[in-house]
């Protein structure tokens, strides 16, 4: 069997500020927007609270006078939440979150279509029986990705597709799809898991137990870590370990419970030399991922987002050990992805003629398996 992870980046809707030329371009409107949606959830607003409210959507212009800016809207279902007095200052009439009902929204935009099709041509390209995918918007937009955009490129669709709504409001959910032949047995969604400082999984960690043609189970971790892009590096990174102990604790778990064939794959924004990711290549983890597997077949270029410089290392297929010795080969697919400021550092789809038209920043990761 072949197995794959491929982050799409979305398929038809992202929001603005995550669909920019860059990570940085965005990040001061989503750290806006995560800043609004933790200080509207406390009990009673002080004047502190207040005041930051007013001075972020001062900062994202328009969001005091209409209630939208550029990339973060306001939604005011039930309640006041501003009080917009003639000829004074914008103030927040709600004293705590009892007195109003609403929240902030990410705006968002349509995908480029030929950006679409091309995602759909690299999964294509896997010709994977199993496909980890990541960033998907939610499991409606990815069954009509498979029984429409698929096709259309001439891609094989797949007979099941799955996703479980997970912690991130921005539409980028973890999800999985598979050949008619392949069975989903089990499915189990991390979504509420807890540890000291609060909810762990930033999207999930969606557990799929798999029954292959053959009649052997394969167990998937599908996961996608916090990000690099935005907050502060020290806290995210923290949040990365957090996440990366409660995978390694549900697969020792499962090691223990009988399951052989464990797979834990996605993206964990994370470079294999980083402390965050210790629990699941290191500390005594009996994990192997495939990009140092002897049989991986690779293309010189040791990353999987951008350039696929070293440093860009963030994709990943880590498995157990009966599942490694079964590994016939892997590798990597890149033609998706632009490369270089002009998409010249590596081959790309014909049908890429510019940045916008990648399928994703991502590359995406592959196996075959014998079970």
């Amino acid at each position: 069997m072949r197995l794959a992870t491929f982050n799409v980046e979305n398929m038809f809707e992202r929001a603005k500020s995550m669909n920019l030329d860059t990570w940085a371009d965005g990040k001061v409107a989503l750290e806006d927007f995560k800043r609004l949606n933790e200080l509207i959830q406390e009990d009673q607003y002080s004047d502190d609270i207040k005041s930051e409210l007013l001075i972020i959507m001062k900062r994202q212009r328009g969001m005091l006078t209409q209630g939208t800016s550029k990339y973060i809207q306001l939604l005011d279902a039930r309640g006041k939440f501003l009080y917009r007095p003639k000829d004074k200052p914008v103030e927040i009439a709600a004293d705590g979150r009892g007195d109003w009902i609403g929240w902030f929204e990410l705006i968002k935009e349509p995908v480029k279509q030929t950006a679409t099709e091309n995602t759909a041509r690299v999964i294509g390209l896997l010709n994977a029986d199993v496909l980890s995918v990541i960033e998907a918007e939610n499991r409606i937009g990815l069954k009509r990705f498979n029984e429409d955009v698929l096709p259309k490129v001439g891609a094989q669709p797949f007979g099941h597709v799955m996703l479980i709504d997970g912690n991130d409001d921005r539409g980028i959910d973890v999800g999985i799809m598979l050949k008619e032949e392949y069975k989903i047995v089990r499915m189990l969604s991390h979504v509420d898991d807890k540890d000291d400082e609060g909810t762990i999984f930033s999207r999930d960690c969606a557990e799929y137990e798999i029954k292959t043609p053959q009649g052997n189970t394969l167990l998937i971790l599908v996961n996608h870590f916090k990000s690099k892009g935005y907050g502060k590096p020290a806290e995210s990174a923290a949040k990365r370990l957090r996440q990366a102990k409660r995978v390694r604790s549900i697969y020792d778990e499962r090691i223990n419970d009988g399951y052989d064939h464990v797979v834990v794959i996605g993206d964990l924004n994370e470079v294999p030399d980083e402390n965050p990711i210790d629990p699941l290549i290191r500390d005594g983890s009996t994990l192997t991922d495939i990009m140092a597997h002897p049989k991986f077949e690779g293309d010189g270029r040791p990353g999987t987002h951008g350039n696929g410089t070293k440093s860009s290392k963030l994709d990943y297929i880590l498995m157990s050990p009966k599942l490694s010795s079964k590994v016939i080969k892997g590798g990597i697919e890149r033609r998706g992805v632009w490369g270089g400021e002009n998409g010249t550092l590596f081959p790309h789809l014909p049908t890429i003629k510019k940045n916008v038209d990648a399928a994703s920043d991502h590359a995406a990761l592959w196996v075959e398996l014998d079970v």
